[in-house]
């Protein structure tokens, strides 16, 4: 599907233009009643002011969000629910990743048989992914550095080095990173671990950047300050991956961590990557009991703390919903019907990884279209999801 985007322009300019016409063919003077024996009026000595043309306002483009509003009220449910998908094609064949993208996701995640031999080759396929649809897929990575590096030639610090850093020392390495990313023609890093391990035990403890809650906000609040107006930043694993340990790639780490207990440590530096205007933030899945037995990445409770509580306004992607399969848990061995809870929940973005294929992404994308049909996914709630994805693609990819 090819999206048209169809700026939003002021019509001003046309009316002041016949305004100023008006103004041009009106008499100076109007003269008197012409009855017999009436006076004429003399002429005023007085100069007339000099007309002065009335400027015609520059015509001005609607903001991402404007454009995107007039976009997802024109679609259909199958197109805003391509929209809210982002999937993984193999290969490094750019015809059949430009397939993957017309046939179901609006959005591809690289992998590592996606990556090229060297950066420009890697440009140039993302190039031609990118001139699929427009505005222009948002091509996402998880380049952290260190343990999770897509792009072999990525030489910065990772948070392996960086822990205990100073904030400026992060934003240059995550500046580094940035432009080794948008050099490829890459948009969305998934890359910035805000999580808060206990200690070194922890399995997210190579990821994190330290186990104390104002140093871990210091290192995520420079990271995004260094990817700024070259990546999209995204933050997780929300709402944090050191409180329920275990690695949510093969169980649903749970913790009975109370809210108030969360909001003085685990809460910190997602409030500081928020802060400092992280895009993204991705839902990760774990359960806190004390606040709802489903995973944050499933519960509209997480994402109301994350709207209302730390005013987050970006996007909320999930983590992979393949993970979820993986868990073991009978409860969500239907991935399509996760994609659409995730939405109804709360989530704009849901992420498909492990176990689906581009014909089960596609299978999805129907799947989340049929619920805003029947009423299971509201409506409204898939437009707003769209919207918000599609302001983000827009903002990434501005056009002439």
């Amino acid at each position: 599907m090819v999206i048209v985007r169809r700026p939003l322009l002021l019509r001003s300019a046309a009316m002041a233009i016949i305004a100023a016409g008006l103004v041009a063919c009106a008499p100076a003077g109007e003269r008197g009643p012409g009855g017999a024996g009436t006076p004429t009026r003399s002429p005023s000595t007085t100069p007339a002011a000099p007309l002065t043309e009335t400027p015609t306002p520059t015509p001005t483009q609607a903001s991402p969000t404007e454009q995107a509003l007039e976009l997802v009220t024109a679609m259909t449910p199958r197109e805003r629910a391509a929209t809210v998908v982002m999937g993984h094609a193999p290969g490094i064949d750019p015809s059949a990743l430009v397939s993957a993208l017309h046939a179901g996701p609006q959005g591809l995640i690289l992998m590592g048989d996606n990556i090229a031999a060297d950066p420009e080759q890697q440009r140039a396929l993302i190039d031609a992914v990118s001139a699929a649809t427009d505005p222009a897929p948002l091509i996402g990575i998880d380049q952290e550095g260190g343990d999770v590096a897509r792009l072999p030639w990525d030489d910065a610090p990772s948070a392996r080095e960086l822990k205990g850093a100073d904030p400026a020392e992060v934003a240059d390495a995550f500046a580094a990173r940035a432009r080794q990313l948008d050099e490829a023609g890459i948009t969305v890093n998934f890359g910035i671990v805000a999580d808060l391990p206990r200690d070194d035990a922890s399995f997210i403890f190579s990821r994190a950047y330290g186990t104390d809650p104002e140093e871990v906000a210091g290192a995520v609040g420079g990271a995004v300050d260094g990817e700024q107006g070259r990546v999209l930043s995204t933050l997780k694993h929300f709402p944090g991956h050191g409180a329920a340990e275990g690695d949510s790639h093969s169980s649903i780490p749970t913790t009975e961590m109370p809210l108030d207990e969360w909001r003085s440590a685990d809460a910190v530096p997602f409030e500081a990557g928020i802060d400092a205007g992280a895009e993204l933030v991705m839902m990760g899945h774990l359960r806190f009991t004390a606040v709802d037995e489903r995973p944050a990445s499933l519960s509209p409770e997480w994402y109301r703390v994350l709207r209302e509580d730390l005013g987050f306004d970006g996007v909320a992607v999930t983590d992979d919903l393949g993970m979820l399969l993986s868990s073991g848990d009978p409860t969500y061995e239907d991935a399509a019907g996760n994609a659409v809870e995730a939405l109804r929940a709360g989530a704009d973005l849901v992420l498909m990884i492990a176990g689906s294929t581009p014909e089960s992404q596609a299978a999805t994308v129907d799947r989340i279209a049929a619920a805003a049909r029947n009423g299971e996914l509201p409506e409204g709630r898939l437009a707003e999801a769209a919207q918000r994805v599609l302001a983000l693609r827009l903002d990434a990819d501005p056009g002439e």
